[in-house]
């Protein structure tokens, strides 16, 4: 798994890692206030994906085995995405390569980045990815979180006027493909949502995908999802921030339903429904605390600076949408995205493994 105003200071240093650990040295960063995407926060954050792509180990495969002849190594499962401990993080940290390297050429003056991700994304290793996929045992691997990055990514290199960019885009239509016709195929039979503060999240995955099939015209497939978001959400009320967070929460329960909801209603039915669903936050004096993060080496408990970028992109969104919520939403907003923002760097690679991206999502949502 964000945002902002004036450009804080940002003391970059070169980025070491180390292979058989998965970490990097510290960067020094100094106090940020409210941050824009510039060059300087996009070198803090290309560089956190950069270092793990194709770093193998650790690695958590998170796959169902059926014989002993599935257990093979990361990279001989999936040839392009087996770096950054596992494969949703390895898709949103192709995703930030590719977004940052569309809007800050100069990060790749040299062609290395290019060149590396022409070597993992081809036709060769796309089949590999694919038959994984297709495994009976593993239909539903990644459902809906991991499809939902990948949407993320596939549409950034079909935006992009470039012409390497395209073709990896090619490469990867087949899987694109697949994971729609999965999802198409999963939402009917999806009787609850799923309201979880981690992967499962049914709101977060359905947001992300209704970008995609916005963003790719796909009208069948927004049909599908507007209609099982409002099957699933639309009724709700009286959703209670009291109970959140959990203690590994990356997203927020009560938020990504408000945000996802935000893209499927007319901004008066929102509004409307929002009345009913969070009526706190059109309190004049409502708050919400920054999570705190005890321990950033727990793979569980650094998920809390997440949910600080993934609230904050849902305020930004709600508060888009509701404008008499702005003076109220976006200071706490920018409280969260800027507390988490100061602990993104490679000093361990619990949290630099993937909190870039969330960062960057945030920033390009503000």
């Amino acid at each position: 798994m964000k945002y902002i105003g004036l450009i804080g200071l940002v003391c970059l240093g070169l980025i070491g890692c180390d292979s058989k650990e998965g970490k990097q040295k510290k960067v020094e960063i100094t106090d940020i206030k409210s941050t824009k995407l510039g060059v300087e926060e996009a070198q803090k954050i290309i560089e956190l994906p950069l270092h793990c792509i194709e770093l193998e180990y650790p690695n958590r495969l998170g796959q169902t085995l059926g014989s002993d002849s599935d257990l093979k190594t990361p990279k001989t499962l999936r040839p392009i995405f087996y770096g950054c401990y596992d494969w949703h993080s390895s898709v949103h940290g192709f995703w930030s390569i590719v977004v940052l390297m569309q809007k800050f050429p100069e990060l790749d003056k040299d062609g290395e980045i290019r060149n590396r991700l022409n070597r993992l994304i081809t036709k060769e290793n796309l089949a590999v990815e694919l038959a994984f996929f297709d495994d009976v045992n593993n239909k539903s691997f990644e459902r809906t979180y991991g499809w939902a990055w990948f949407f993320e990514l596939h549409s950034a290199l079909l935006q992009w006027e470039d012409e390497d960019a395209q073709r990896w885009a090619r490469v990867l239509q087949p899987l694109a493909d697949k994971l729609v016709d999965r999802y198409e195929e999963y939402l009917p039979k999806l009787l609850y949502p799923i309201r979880t503060g981690t992967h499962n999240n049914s709101a977060f995955g359905l947001s992300l995908a209704l970008e995609y099939a916005r963003n790719t015209n796909n009208s069948t497939f927004e049909q599908v999802i507007i209609e099982s978001s409002k099957r699933l959400y639309e009724k709700d009320i009286d959703c209670s921030l009291s109970y959140e967070p959990s203690g590994s929460d990356f997203l927020s329960p009560c938020f990504e339903e408000a945000r996802l909801m935000s893209k499927v209603l007319t901004i008066s039915e929102f509004e409307h429904w929002l009345k009913a669903f969070l009526p706190s936050i059109f309190e004049s004096n409502f708050s919400l605390d920054v999570a705190q993060v005890s321990d950033r080496t727990d793979g569980q408990l650094v998920h809390l600076d997440g949910l600080n970028f993934s609230r904050a992109t849902c305020l930004y969104d709600i508060a888009k949408q509701v404008p008499s919520l702005t003076e109220v939403l976006l200071p706490i907003a920018d409280k969260h995205f800027d507390s988490a923002f100061k602990n993104i760097s490679g000093d361990d690679y619990m949290g630099s493994h993937w909190l870039g991206s969330f960062a960057l999502y945030t920033l390009l949502h503000k």
